[in-house]
């Protein structure tokens, strides 16, 4: 695929980044990224961080968190609140949700305002007070001169928490890691698997996560950004020995997904292997329970 080819399909929507009948409340928004950051903040709000906005979650409310579409998380933030989306809403009036959902809608809104963008699945390496490098998405977006990585989800409150020391709306590529530029330090014996994932619970890191992010990434490069907790295909669970065949196919996605530049190199081999493309059914390991990615209407 050419450069140009590149830009223009990631400026296009996939099947969960299409906006539908909201996208013009999307063009409302200004089009530029600081602007779209703030609306995208204004309206959503990180189901486990909303203590530090000053309210608690109620449990019910944890759902949206599961919404794949960004026509349907725009339809229900718009649904609660019919202003416009650049009006910021209070933190316990936002949508519900994580940092898939930031990045989803950051996305939507770039490409509906012709930027190239896409969304990535990897660790951020930013958290204070650990040295984890912790499950997370960031959208990225062409500039005009090079892939530049954001994270929508880092708000000045945020920002003030982690103590970041970096523009989020620019994040450096050693502070926020793909799922194969991880992968490849850890072959390499670079980084300890055992420190990606969640911290502080029990069995939710190794290579079997980082495994799954990369093949969530491959996903996401091929237009599906997928929920954090869908399964499917040739995702490892945590019991899982990754085998030989399996190893060889990580190392081959890794090393064309951890360079921007060539990334979109693997649209074609997602497309064409059974392993890697999202199917019509996928498993939330949340619910426990097998779900249709884009249910019909």
């Amino acid at each position: 695929m050419s450069a140009s080819e590149v830009l223009a399909y990631y400026t296009q929507p996939g099947p969960l980044s299409d906006a539908g009948a909201h996208r013009e409340a999307l063009l409302a928004v200004p089009g530029d990224l600081p602007s779209i950051l703030t609306a995208v903040q204004g309206v959503l709000v990180h189901q486990a961080l909303t203590h530090l906005y000053g309210f608690e979650l109620a449990e019910a409310r944890r759902e949206t968190a599961h919404l794949r579409a960004a026509d349907r998380i725009l339809g229900q933030i718009l649904d609660d609140d019919a202003r416009p989306l650049a009006d910021p809403r209070e933190p316990q009036h936002r949508l519900a949700c994580t940092c898939r959902t930031f990045t989803l809608v950051t996305v939507a809104a770039l490409r509906a305002h012709g930027v190239p963008a896409r969304a990535r699945c990897g660790f951020l390496h930013y958290a204070p007070g650990t040295d984890w490098y912790i499950d997370h998405w960031v959208a990225e977006h062409w500039d005009g001169e090079r892939w530049v990585l954001s994270d929508a989800q880092m708000d000045p409150v945020q920002v003030k928490e982690f103590g970041l020391d970096f523009d989020p709306a620019d994040v450096p590529r050693d502070r926020f890691v793909v799922a194969g530029q991880a992968w490849s330090a850890y072959r390499a014996g670079e980084l300890d698997a055992d420190k990606c994932g969640l911290p502080g619970i029990p069995g939710e890191s190794g290579p079997w996560w980082i495994a799954g992010n990369l093949i969530r990434d491959v996903a996401a490069l091929s237009n599906m950004e997928l929920l954090p907790w869908d399964g499917w295909g040739r995702m490892p669970e945590p019991e899982d020995e990754i085998g030989t065949d399996l190893v060889a196919l990580l190392d081959e996605l890794a090393a064309v997904t951890a360079d921007p530049d060539t990334a979109a190199d693997v649209r074609s081999r997602y497309e064409a292997d059974e392993r890697l493309r999202v199917p019509e059914r996928v498993r939330n390991h949340l619910h426990q329970a097998y779900e249709t990615v884009i249910p019909v209407d």
